[in-house]
């Protein structure tokens, strides 16, 4: 086996530098506004104005991330094939143009099964579900293919010192991309309040993601133009063939299930995030249907929530990580994730909008905490010699709990409906709604159990042997 020394390392052209990183982060922006949209306006419209079942509505949305496997793949194509001369922007940008296409698309195929819907027609509207769902799942390669290499890239041009800076500020910026999202719909769409015809609801729809896409576009450019120089060349060997991370899929596989916390913190991040996300395909239908707000208003408390994320990222960033370090804080941060859904419920039950609206702000601030701890984490946990590697398999951690977030939010609100019929339940809206986010809160608990068995320094003495033995072994 070469030393480490001889092998050829991504080109790197040293600290981003604060101008740099928030340049990069106008790209996590932008995914930000996307999520925002598809995660909170189109579910809401699916469920509340179009009377989609929320099961479909969330089994939909979730192929998105049932295609998250493809990070591993589009991680390690990244690491070892390079276009035009570069590893990761034009896969950023392949991506980009991708998933900005079928954003909107999505938005006449969902008028489409709507009027299949209303139609009863069975036969088409099974293909029209298919079709829903697969171009959900066609979105979600496209965001697999634009960033992981995107995450990848934030490793290539930061030290270990720097990268908790970089990552508080990208995600800082995602944050923000959140909270413009929220915004843009509350202003652009506030003529369809108590808007439920299709004849009306669509042109406006699709003209609103137009002009989204367009403006994702240039940002994604101006974001990531120059950013990363030509990969280097060496004389007579593949670049593939001749870097550290160049390993094999069978040999990456091979490292993830050789250590036991590798798959520990895995199930970590599963769990954190379904505690984060598990009311995100019923969040703007639990503010029309137990609050009685119009889209425009619930699009708001997605602002919120960003809003006190954004100051959680920050906060933990700047005093509660440095003081408490980076396990204790994803304690503290999972700790507050699980009372906010408490309160979340107790607003349910009062039906108060204000009270809705500050707990939707200390909800985002309890996300903040929790993910700036656990993003630090994850990147702590990626080897360098392996970073398209290791960061497609934290991204499949977060993808497939979003999965199961919307199909099982989802699911558990049309349960509690059936639940509703069958037994003596108390009326309304509610109960539905707090059965979601009663097992949400559990979720939260359990996470908190995984995370006391996540140990730092063992992780990087199994995964640093498990690395020497695979590039030693001949695997075919």
């Amino acid at each position: 086996m070469r030393v480490a020394s001889d092998r050829p390392q991504l080109a790197q052209t040293g600290s981003l530098g604060l101008a740099g990183t928030l340049r990069l982060g106008l790209f996590q922006g932008c995914l930000g506004c996307l999520a925002v949209i598809f995660a909170g306006m189109l579910n809401r419209v699916m469920i509340s104005e179009l009377g989609f079942p929320a099961l479909w509505v969330g089994g939909a949305l979730a192929f998105e991330q049932f295609v998250a496997p493809a990070r591993v793949l589009v991680g390690q194509v990244s690491d070892g094939y390079p276009l035009a001369g570069r590893h990761r922007l034009p896969y950023i940008w392949l991506g980009s143009l991708a998933f900005c296409g079928l954003a909107v698309l999505s938005i006449p195929l969902i008028f489409q099964v709507a009027a299949l819907l209303q139609a009863d027609d069975s036969s088409r509207l099974a293909g029209g579900v298919l079709a829903l769902c697969g171009l959900f799942a066609a979105y979600g390669l496209a965001i697999s293919l634009a960033s992981t290499p995107y995450l990848a890239l934030v490793i290539d041009r930061t030290t270990e010192q720097e990268r908790p800076r970089a990552v508080g500020i990208i995600w800082c910026l995602l944050t923000v991309g959140i909270v413009v999202g929220a915004i843009s719909i509350a202003i652009g769409l506030r003529s369809l309040d108590g808007v439920r015809d299709p004849a009306l609801l669509e042109p406006a729809l699709l003209g609103f993601m137009l002009r989204v896409a367009a403006v994702v576009l240039l940002l994604t450019l101006v974001a990531t133009l120059g950013m990363e120089p030509p990969a280097r060349r060496s004389s007579g060997r593949s670049q593939a063939s001749s870097r550290d991370d160049a390993i094999t899929l069978r040999q990456s596989w091979a490292l993830v299930t050789s250590s036991r916390q590798v798959l520990v913190f895995f199930l970590f991040l599963v769990l954190f995030t379904l505690a984060l996300f598990l009311q995100d395909p019923i969040l703007e239908s639990y503010g029309a249907d137990v609050f009685g707000m119009p889209i425009a208003a619930t699009a708001s408390l997605n602002a919120l929530w960003g809003i006190g994320t954004l100051a959680g990222l920050l906060l933990a960033g700047l005093w509660i990580v440095p003081r408490l370090g980076k396990l204790a804080t994803a304690r503290l941060g999972c700790q507050l994730i699980l009372a906010s859904l408490l309160l979340l419920l107790v607003s349910g039950m009062v039906a108060q909008i204000p009270l809705l609206r500050i707990v939707m702000v200390l909800f985002g601030l309890a996300a903040g905490i929790g993910t700036n701890s656990a993003l630090v984490l994850m990147l702590d946990l990626t080897l360098p010699e392996a970073a398209g590697t290791f960061v497609g398999v934290w991204g499949l951690a977060q993808a497939m709990s979003r999965a199961l977030g919307k199909v099982i939010g989802g699911g558990l609100l049309d349960l509690g409906r059936w639940l509703q019929q069958l037994f003596p339940l108390p009326p309304g809206p509610f109960p539905p709604y707090a059965l979601v986010l009663g097992v949400e809160a559990l979720v939260a608990l359990v996470a908190l159990a995984v995370l006391s068995r996540v140990n730092l320094r063992q992780f990087r003495e199994d995964t640093g042997r498990s690395l020497s033995k695979v590039l030693a072994l001949e695997i075919g």
